[in-house]
């Protein structure tokens, strides 16, 4: 798994960006093509979230890291 922490401030990233396009989402009711850009946008944020979740549930493997020696 990448950095823990590198991924949970991707996952915050991703909920804010899905939060201000759920608030465009409220004002744009009467431009179908503003619609359905938005909910494609969320749809892509959710498959993201749904990935890092679980590379975050992924089991740790601490033998798989190769060190360089110098």
């Amino acid at each position: 798994m990448k950095n823990r922490r590198h991924t949970l401030l991707w996952m915050k990233d991703l909920l804010d960006h899905m939060a201000q396009c759920h608030d465009q989402l409220q004002w744009a009711e009467e431009n179908d093509s503003t619609r359905e850009y938005l909910a494609d946008s969320l749809m892509g944020d959710l498959v993201e979230c749904q990935r890092l979740c679980e590379e975050l549930k992924a089991p740790r493997r601490h033998g798989s890291r190769r060190f360089a020696m110098s």
